[in-house]
């Protein structure tokens, strides 16, 4: 490795006067997997790009077209779909979120179908919604948990996905109680929809004790 472009920029900054370096200040360092899955769950991953003053667009634009990182690319969909930090694109958002998606990550898999049931940015389809909310309920994630219990009330999907989908609600912690009680109800509701078999089954399977 050359060492040509680390001595130009030794050189670069000691030229430069005490006072632009103080106006540059300390570099961002780029997120860690573990960061973006935090801010994922508490969907501030746009916001923190922002704070960030948008520093890291090429490090989050390099790891998702060149590393192919899914959890980059669903971060940098967003950007783009949205417009943070970049010049919006819609298409090309998407595009890196199915990418994602395929990939097999939680985050993507729950916005896009979460995007498809509401009709964001996609055309609404709710039974297309169902394989992605699916997916990443499987994975553990709990608003996509919850979104497709309450798509199968609402009469869509297969009542085949009912056990899988009451045993994931079943199997769910949370500290949150207004989620706590929202799970409760869809138990409920599904528990109304299916025998007392099937329900004793869904408890039993894949249950943490």
């Amino acid at each position: 490795m050359s060492l040509r472009p680390l001595i130009f920029a030794i050189a670069l900054c000691s030229a430069m006067p005490a006072s632009a370096l103080e106006e540059v200040g300390d570099a961002v360092p780029v997120y860690s997997e573990n960061e973006l899955n935090r801010m994922f769950v508490s969907n501030s991953h746009l916001q923190q790009v922002q704070a960030d003053d948008c520093q890291l667009v090429q490090d989050i634009e390099a790891r998702a077209i060149r590393v192919e990182s899914p959890s980059y690319q669903f971060l940098y969909g967003d950007m783009l779909a949205w417009g943070v930090c970049v010049e919006r694109d819609v298409e090309l958002g998407v595009h890196y979120m199915q990418s994602a998606a395929q990939q097999g990550s939680p985050a993507a898999l729950e916005q896009l179908g979460r995007y498809y049931a509401r009709g964001t940015l996609v055309q609404q389809d709710r039974e297309r919604a169902i394989p992605y909310l699916r997916e990443a309920a499987a994975m553990g994630n709990v608003d996509a948990r919850i979104q497709l219990a309450e798509l199968l009330l609402s009469n869509y999907g297969s009542p085949l996905d009912f056990e899988d989908a009451y045993r994931w609600l079943y199997n769910t912690v949370t500290a949150s109680q207004s989620t706590h009680n929202q799970i409760a109800r869809l138990r409920r509701g599904l528990e109304s929809r299916m025998p007392a078999n099937v329900i004793a089954r869904a408890k039993r399977r894949d249950s943490f004790w």
